[in-house]
């Protein structure tokens, strides 16, 4: 059994990657981009570099499996993330552990988007101004998921999570010519389609080192008017280790977890993330990431720092990510555990 198990996770790793690496790349031709934006703060610390760690019921916004590793009963996280241009993104997550995973774990997650007021015009020739107001009005976004994930040995982990994403654009005049007649048609810019993240961890036995692989974000195509569009769709594969366990006997309780995740993505470039986490006494953990897609984009300079602290099963973590002309963006999570 542990040897099929073994198979069936290489020839996945292989399997997926290979589709994604002959995956038609349409660039900025993906909707639904928030579910790309990390709010959680430890992983946007590490420069979401989560595919091959464990991380409770936040998990579910990296890689299902991750739920896995939980040794209570339950572990609820909230997190807040000011973004830029003053958008605010929060998520929360809960996940519990019934007969201590024997049957599994179970998790649900949510996200929504606070984009703030906008003010809707339309073009009218006839106005001093050449538009009409048509007054403030608010764009929304969620999304709602629902996890599983089961150890199937004692180092191979499966999870996944379906979702239900809504996006609500407001309406568009949308104006329909023929011949010297032009009338005008509203249109809904609303969608909730259903997208899927699953993925797998496995534990190899050598020290610490941890391989993980996940798919986000996969959806059927949804249709705005004429455009035609998926979820960010993204595919990644993740190693880990705490590199402290190759420095034998230590003066005090302390690690240094190292994170790198590669991801292909359907709507724009590959990219390479790394991440470090340097905890002591199981209290206080120091924080840093490197994301080459911000660096070359010259979103700040490719680097994110956090810092977290944990006593009696409660953990409060931060996270700072310069974000060049668009300023400095902070996330601030909370989680409970027992």
């Amino acid at each position: 059994m542990k040897r099929e198990i073994e198979f069936f996770t290489v020839s996945l790793f292989l399997g997926l990657f290979t589709v994604a690496g002959f995956a038609q790349q349409k660039l900025a031709q993906s909707g639904f981009q928030f579910l790309s934006v990390v709010s959680d703060a430890r992983g946007a610390a590490m420069a979401d570099a989560m595919t091959s760690l464990e991380s409770g019921s936040s998990s579910l916004f990296f890689n299902p499996a991750g739920m896995t590793g939980l040794n209570g009963v339950m572990d609820v996280t909230g997190s807040t993330n000011k973004w830029i241009a003053d958008i605010t993104h929060n998520t929360f997550s809960f996940e519990v552990n019934p007969a201590k995973g024997r049957y599994g774990v179970v998790g649900f997650s949510f996200q929504y988007v606070d984009y703030g007021d906008f003010y809707g015009t339309i073009v009218d020739p006839s106005s001093p101004q050449g538009y009409d107001d048509l007054g403030i009005y608010k764009l929304t976004a969620y999304a709602v998921g629902i996890g599983y994930a089961k150890q199937l040995t004692e180092q191979f982990s499966v999870g996944g999570q379906v979702k239900l994403v809504h996006q609500d654009l407001g309406n568009s005049i949308i104006p329909l010519v023929s011949g010297n007649d032009t009338t005008e048609q509203t249109a809904s810019n609303k969608m909730s389609p259903l997208a899927f993240d699953f993925g797998t961890q496995f534990k190899t036995g050598i020290k610490s080192l941890v391989f993980g692989m996940s798919v986000r974000n996969f959806s059927s195509q949804v249709q705005y008017v004429n455009e035609g569009f998926q979820a960010p769709l993204a595919f990644t594969l993740g190693i880990s280790m705490n590199v402290l366990d190759l420095a034998g006997e230590l003066p005090f309780n302390q690690s240094l977890l190292m994170s790198v995740d590669a991801s292909h993505y359907t709507d724009h470039p590959e990219e390479v993330k790394a991440g470090l986490d340097y905890r002591m006494f199981d209290m206080l953990s120091l924080r840093l990431g490197y994301s080459s897609t911000s660096a070359v984009n010259d979103e700040g300079n490719g680097l994110s720092y956090g810092v977290g602290l944990s006593k009696f099963g409660v953990t409060v973590d931060y996270a700072y990510t310069p974000f060049g002309d668009f300023g400095n963006v902070q996330r601030i999570t909370v989680r409970f555990s027992m």
